[in-house]
Parts: C-alpha cells; structure tokens; sequence
C-alpha cells in the first residue's frame, strides 16, 4: 500500500481510539477488516483514495462501531473498573489505578492542609479554598495521565494555582456578599483548569471541549455517588464510635471528610477514564429525563409569575432559584449534544428542547426585567452586577441557541456541529466572568 494510504488508515485508527468505546484490540481487529476491503477493491480496479473511502463506509461510522461493541461487550466496564480480569484491561489501566491511588491520597492531603498550617484559624472562609483544594490534585492527575504539551500543563497548573491565590486576594467579611460571590466563583476557575488537563492539546478543537463537558457530567455523577457512598459510611463510624462511648466528632470532620473529599475527588476521574465509554454516557441519558420535567416546570414558573401580576417584583430568592435552573437548562442541552449525532435526524426530543429553551429565555428576561429595576430603585450592588452579568450571559448563549435548534429541527445541514462550537465557545466566558466576580468586584464595591 502506498504512504498516503497508510497515512489515511493511521488517522482513522486515530480517530476511532479517541472517540469510540472500542479498546485497542478490536481496533486492531477493525483495521484487519479495513485493509482486507481495501485489497479487494484495489485488485477491481479502484484507486487507493476511492478504495479506503468504500472500505470506510462498509464498515460504518466510527459511532455505530462504539454502539455495537457498546451493546456486546458491556461487561468490559466492569472488569476495567476492579481489574479483575486482566485481558479486559487496557494498556497501563493497572499503572492509572495505582497513580490514582497515589493521587487521591496527595489530594486529600492538600485539602487537610488548613487544618495542619493554622488549626485555630479555620472557619468559614476555609469554603473560598475548598474549590482549589479539591482539584489540584485532580489537575495532577489528569497531566500525568494524558501528558499534554509543555505550554497546556504550564498553564493548567498556573491557573489552578491563580485560582487558590485569588482566594486571598482581598479581607473579606465572612458575613459579606463578597465572600459569598468568591466562594461560588473561584471553583469555577479551579474546574477550569481540570478541563485544560483533561483536553490537553485539544483545547481549541471544539470536539476536544466537548470531551471535556463529556468529563465534568460523569465527573459529577461519579462524585455524587462516591459523595453518598462516603456520607453513609462517616455515618456508620459515627454511630459506632458513639455506642462505644467514644465523641467521633473530631475524627469525622478534620480527618475522615477532609481525606475522603480530596481522594474522592481524584477516584471520580479516575472513573471516568476507566469506563473508557463502553456503555453510553449517564450524562446525556438523565439529560434526556430530566429535560421534559424542566420544560414543564418553567412553564409551571412562568404561569404562577404571570398569574401573580408581580412580573416586576420577584423576591430576590426566587430570582437566585431562577439564575440555578436557568444555568441546568443550559446543561441539559449541552449533555444531549453530546450524544447526538452531527447527522442525526430532528426527532420529538429536538422540539423539546427547543420548547425549554424558549421557556428559559421568557424566564431569562424576566428576570433581567427585575435585576434592572432593583438597579433603578436602589443602585448598583455587588450582588446585583453579578446576577446581570451571569444573566446576560445566559441570555446571549439561550437566544443564540434557540435559533440554532430551529435550525435543527429544520434539519439545516452543519446546525448541531454549530450548536456544539457556540456552547463550548462559551467555556472562557463564563471562566472570564468568574475572574471579573472575583478578582474585580470586591474592589469595585468593597469585600464586606
């Protein structure tokens, strides 16, 4: 075979280890079927670029490979997971568990760390570091496994690293909206640099952010479950301490929940990776679930607001729940994406989701119509700027959006790669805005 079709085999062999669940094995195997078709079809007379195209397509889309070796092969995951049989592993999956062990205990470390440097001086304001804390190690992890260039490992651990420096950027009041707004933004900036290590060098390619928004759905789901798992087990040694007459306070909450927390968060990616997407992402799949049931409670929302005449004065409360289940919306679209295909076409779920989208939109206006009038009636307020410009943002990316699922449900050529690119897009400005909250705002309008 000549140079340009060994190139042309290599980089589907390439792209089909990156994206589909199929270990290294059965990629060796697919690509003994396409170099067969390939000498068959070249000894009927057809050039080398015309061969590899017809040999390509007989064997199917690199997706349709993932679902099939998905649905016979499902066991795989759980041999991968507890190693238990080692055929069914990957190369160096034994090295990822035992880095990841190694990991997890260094993250639990970091996380205990306040609590050894200044144990007196521990308090609330420990919740501004909690976000670095948790996801140095987890940085780590993820460039030792997927060794990116110089440049992204560089700037992976700096910004995790501005990320934990920021939290000492000003005094801020415990009792203060600065403090709040710091502590639900910095983490936004330490998971930012978790994503940067999980692409890689692929950071700019929109099919490489979305791996990573992949990442952070079952990076989330796996925490949570771990999070439970933990929760039930400090409650077992809580009660078995206290029918020994022993107080286990003390050893719960500065060892037990500061070492299970960081290691926890290290055990999460590492499930991540060793799933290696052998059956279909959670994800998208409580995407699909959820997302009828968000479509009926905007629309719920949106009638008693309505129906209460007071479209211009929703409790400051109610507009915080609205900013959250907007910021879901959002998600649920992006998660779905993840597991359509670029050419699939509109179904009943697509209008769906446009029908979310609108009622998000109507509840997005709503409430920037109220964030303006607390403005006009009494001035600009930290608190107030950050709800704007989060809502802003969230208005932009939901109109943009709902136009692009018209396009969708028009079947538009290219619309669901467009809708991909423009959300992923978004990842640095909502990391940018998180730095403005943070780094900008307190100074603005003071850290009390």
């Amino acid at each position: 075979m000549s140079d340009t079709l060994e190139t042309q085999i290599d980089l589907w062999r390439v792209h089909l280890e990156r994206r589909a669940g199929v270990a290294a094995d059965d990629v060796d195997e697919l690509e003994d079927h396409l170099r067969g078709h390939i000498e068959t079809l070249s000894a009927a007379g057809l050039t080398d670029d015309e061969a590899f195209l017809v040999a390509v397509k007989r064997l199917g889309s690199q997706q349709e490979i993932a679902r099939e070796f998905a649905r016979e092969n499902s066991k795989r995951l759980w041999k991968q997971l507890v190693l238990g049989d080692e055929t069914a592993a990957r190369p160096g999956a034994r090295e990822s568990v035992w880095a990841a062990i190694v990991f997890g205990v260094v993250g639990g470390l970091i996380v205990r760390l306040p609590v050894w440097l200044a144990p007196d001086t521990v308090d609330t304001s420990y919740f501004l570091h909690l976000g670095p804390l948790l996801f140095t190690a987890v940085v780590g992890y993820l460039l030792w496994r997927h060794r990116p260039s110089t440049a992204v490992t560089v700037a992976s651990l700096a910004l995790v690293a501005a990320s934990a420096a920021l939290a000492h950027l000003y005094p801020l009041d415990v009792d203060g909206d600065a403090f709040v707004t710091t502590a639900l933004h910095l983490p936004i900036l330490a998971w930012l640099a978790v994503m940067l290590a999980y692409t890689g060098d692929r950071w700019r390619d929109t099919d490489g952010r979305m791996d990573a928004v992949r990442f952070t759905g079952e990076y989330a789901i796996y925490l949570v479950l771990l999070g439970l798992g933990g929760g039930v087990l400090m409650g077992i040694v809580g009660l078995a301490c206290g029918a020994a007459g022993l107080d286990p306070e003390a050893f719960l909450v500065e060892w037990m929940l500061p070492l299970g927390a960081g290691g926890a968060a290290v055990i999460a990616a590492w499930l991540v990776e060793a799933k290696q997407s052998v059956i279909e992402n959670m994800a998208p799949v409580l995407a699909k679930v959820f997302t009828p049931l968000f479509a009926l409670a905007f629309a719920i929302l949106l009638v008693v607001v309505l129906a209460s005449g007071e479209i211009a004065g929703i409790e400051r409360e109610l507009l915080l729940v609205c900013n959250a289940i907007l910021v879901i919306a959002i998600g649920l679209v992006l998660y779905s994406l993840t597991a359509r295909g670029a050419d699939a076409t509109p179904t009943w779920f697509d209008r769906l989701q446009l029908a979310l989208v609108a009622g998000a939109l109507a509840l997005d206006a709503l409430a920037l119509v109220n964030v303006a009038i607390r403005i006009g009636d009494g001035g600009w307020t930290l608190n107030r700027v950050v709800i704007l410009g989060l809502n802003l943002l969230l208005l932009a990316n939901l109109a943009v959006t709902a136009w692009l699922l018209v396009r969708i449900n028009r079947a538009a050529p290219g619309s669901a790669h467009r809708l991909e690119r423009w959300q992923t897009g978004l990842l640095p400005a909502y990391g940018a805005w998180a730095l403005v909250v943070v780094a900008v705002l307190p100074a603005v309008f003071g850290t009390a």
